[in-house]
C-alpha cells in the first residue's frame, strides 16, 4: 500500500519465554509515531481484527500493531480464555513502545474480548500506555459474560467456545492431520447443530460438548470450580486503580451494554477523563438496521450522526492522547461531549453531559388485574395471576441483547409468537397521550411465588405501536432460591436503554420463567447444575395487590 508498510509475524518475547506474533503497519516516512495496539484471540488478519482500519490508520500517521494472543494463530503457548492477558497486555504494550519509529506512547483498541484485552493491560499499569477505547465490553464477568442474575449466559458460552475450538482443534492435530480433519469435521456438524440439539444438552454446567472435545469454556464453569480466577477478566471494582483516558463504545442490544455503561461511569466517578457514545447496535453490528427496526442512516458507526465514522472519532481520541495533537483530533471528528447516546423511538442522537441523567425520574408501573399496566397501585383483593413454566418447553429466545448461534437474531424483534404462549404473562398500559422518554437503568420488583425449590424470573420491556406489534427493548433474569408457594419480592434489573415511547403507543411488561437458549433453563429441582438432567414443572404465581405490588421502575426524563 502506498505510504504504508507492512510486516507480518513479528515475534515479541513475554516474560516466561513465550513469543506471540503481530503484523506491523507502519507509515513509511516520517515520525517518531505514537502506536495503536490490538491483543485479539479471533486472528490478527481476519475481519474481526479490523474494527479499526489498520492500513487507513497507519496512513494517517499511526504505527498499528495487531497481535494473536497467547496459544491463538501465529502466537506460542497454550490457549486459556482470559488467564494471561494481564500480563502479556503488559510485556506487549512495553515491547511495542520501544518499536522503530515509535515515540513511546502506547494506545490499545478493539472490541469485546480485546475490549477487555485492554482493560486487563491497563490495571498491570505499563508506563508507556496513554490512553484505551474499548468496545462493547463488560465490567463484571458475571453480570453479561459468564452469567446474569445467577443464570448462565448458554447461548453465548456454548456458541463461543465451540467456535474457538476450531483453532485450539486444527492445533491440537498439527502433527497428524488426517485425526485432526476427522475431530474437526464431527466439531462442525456440533457447532451447526446448537439450535436443534447441542443446547438441548444436559448437564448444562458440565456441558458434555466441552467433555467430548476437550476445550475451554469461555469461563462460566471455569469461575464454578475456581470463583477467584473470575478476577483475572473483572474489571468491576477496581476503575480507581486506572489512570487513563478512556473512550467508552457500546449498543443498546449489546451483550455487554451494562458494562460499556458501569466502565464509563466509574472512571467518571474515579475522577478519570472518560466519554462514553452508545448506538443502537447489537454485538459487532454498528449497522443503522438492527433486528427487525431501521434506525436510519444517521444511527450507523459509518455515520455516527454525520460525524464521521466510529474509526474518524477513534483516531482524533488517539491523536489527542498519543501525540497531544488537539488540532487534529477536532479535525478529525466533531469534538466529542462527555455523552452521545442514541435515543431509540424517536431515533435520534443527543449530546449529554452525564450518565446516568440526573433529570430522569424514577416511575412506578404496577401490575394489575386483567393484564393492566398502570400508575396506580393495585387495590386490596386484586389477588395474581398463574402459569406453569416447564423447562421441556421454555419460551425461545426472541431477539434482545443476545449473540449465540445465527437461528437467534439480536436485537429488537416482533414478540407476537413469545406473548401468545401460555406462559408468559402480558400487562399493558392504555394508549399514550403523550411520548414517554425513559433513559436510565430499569429494574422490576416481582412479588412472585413458585411450588419448585428453585425457579427463574424473567421481565421483559417492550413498546407495542398502534398496529399491535410489540417490540423488545431491555430484558433481566434472577435465579431464586424459594420455598416452595411462599412468596417473596424478587428484583429483576434490566439494564438500561434510552427509548421514548410515542403518543399513541403502549408500554408492555412481559413476566415469564424463561429466555432459552439465550440462558440456561432452570429444572426447577435445584440439583447441581454440573450433573442435573432431569427437570419438572413449576407453578408459578405473580401477585398484584395492595400488600403486594409487583411493578416496573422506568427511569422517566421529563419532556423540557
Amino acid at each position: 500500500m502506498p505510504g504504508v508498510t507492512i510486516e507480518y509475524d513479528v515475534p515479541a518475547t513475554m516474560r516466561d519465554g513465550t513469543v506471540l506474533r503481530a503484523d506491523i503497519y507502519r507509515p513509511t516516512a516520517g515520525g517518531p509515531w505514537p502506536v495503536l495496539l490490538s491483543r485479539l484471540p479471533y486472528g490478527k488478519n481476519t475481519t474481526t481484527a479490523n474494527l479499526l482500519d489498520p492500513v487507513g490508520m497507519a496512513r494517517r500517521g499511526t504505527i498499528v500493531v495487531v497481535q494473536d494472543t497467547r496459544g491463538r494463530g501465529a502466537s506460542e503457548g497454550e490457549w486459556e480464555p482470559w488467564t494471561f492477558e494481564s500480563d502479556d497486555g503488559y510485556d506487549t504494550v512495553r515491547w511495542a513502545a520501544t518499536l522503530p519509529g515509535s515515540n513511546g506512547s502506547v494506545g490499545m483498541y478493539g472490541a469485546s474480548y480485546f475490549g477487555n484485552t485492554q482493560w486487563m493491560a491497563a490495571l498491570a499499569k505499563p508506563p508507556e500506555l496513554k490512553a484505551i477505547a474499548p468496545m462493547i465490553t463488560w465490567s463484571d464477568p458475571h453480570d453479561g459474560l459468564f452469567s446474569r442474575g445467577g443464570v448462565e449466559e448458554f447461548g453465548l458460552n456454548l456458541w463461543w467456545s465451540l467456535w474457538m475450538g476450531f483453532d485450539t482443534l486444527t492445533r491440537r492435530h498439527a502433527d497428524d492431520p488426517d485425526s485432526g480433519s476427522a475431530e474437526l469435521a464431527t466439531l462442525v456438524r456440533e457447532f451447526d447443530g446448537l439450535a436443534k440439539s447441542g443446547y438441548w444438552d444436559l448437564p448444562s454446567g458440565r456441558h458434555p460438548a466441552f467433555q467430548r472435545y476437550q476445550l475451554h469454556d469461555l469461563g462460566f464453569e471455569r469461575s464454578r470450580r475456581e470463583p477467584e480466577w473470575a478476577a483475572s477478566c473483572r474489571v468491576a471494582g477496581r476503575h480507581e486503580e486506572i489512570d487513563l483516558p478512556t473512550l467508552n463504545i457500546g449498543g443498546w442490544y449489546d451483550i455487554f451494554s451494562q458494562g460499556t455503561l458501569d466502565n464509563f461511569t466509574a472512571m467518571r466517578t474515579a475522577g478519570r477523563p472518560a466519554k462514553l457514545i452508545m448506538g443502537p447496535w447489537a454485538h459487532g453490528d454498528f449497522l443503522g438496521q438492527v433486528g427487525d427496526v431501521n434506525f436510519g442512516t444517521a444511527a450507523s458507526g459509518e455515520a455516527l450522526d454525520f460525524r464521521g465514522t466510529l474509526g474518524d472519532v477513534q483516531h482524533g481520541w488517539f491523536r489527542q492522547w498519543l501525540a497531544g495533537d488537539t488540532e487534529a483530533g477536532d479535525a478529525d471528528a466533531a469534538q466529542l461531549p462527555p455523552v452521545l447516546l442514541f435515543v431509540s423511538g424517536i431515533n435520534q442522537w443527543r449530546e449529554e453531559q452525564e450518565w446516568p441523567l440526573a433529570r430522569a425520574v424514577d416511575t412506578e408501573f404496577f401490575l394489575r388485574a386483567d393484564g393492566r399496566l398502570t400508575g396506580d397501585r393495585p387495590e386490596e383483593g386484586e389477588g395474581g395471576d398463574t402459569y406453569v413454566y416447564d423447562p421441556a418447553d421454555p419460551v425461545p429466545t426472541t431477539g434482545g441483547a443476545a449473540l449465540m448461534s445465527s437461528e437467534f437474531r439480536p436485537g429488537p424483534l416482533d414478540q407476537t409468537r413469545v406473548e401468545a404462549r401460555p406462559d408468559v404473562l402480558v400487562y399493558t398500559t392504555e394508549p399514550l397521550t403523550e411520548d414517554v422518554e425513559v433513559t436510565g437503568r430499569i429494574r422490576a420488583f416481582l412479588h412472585a411465588a413458585t411450588d419448585a425449590p428453585t425457579t427463574d424470573w424473567v421481565v421483559r420491556l417492550c413498546d407495542v405501536d398502534p398496529e399491535g406489534v410489540s417490540i423488545n427493548i431491555v430484558d433481566g433474569v434472577v435465579r431464586v432460591i424459594a420455598s416452595p408457594s411462599e412468596f417473596g419480592e424478587h428484583e429483576v434489573d434490566l439494564w438500561s436503554t434510552s427509548h421514548v415511547f410515542r403518543a399513541g403507543h403502549r408500554i408492555r411488561v412481559q413476566v415469564t420463567s424463561s429466555n432459552f437458549p439465550r440462558w440456561d433453563r432452570n429444572l426447577n429441582t435445584n440439583e447441581p447444575i454440573e450433573s442435573a438432567t432431569e427437570g419438572r414443572p413449576a407453578r408459578q404465581e405473580v401477585a398484584h395487590d395492595a400488600t403486594r405490588p409487583s411493578r416496573v421502575v422506568l427511569p422517566v426524563v421529563p419532556a423540557s
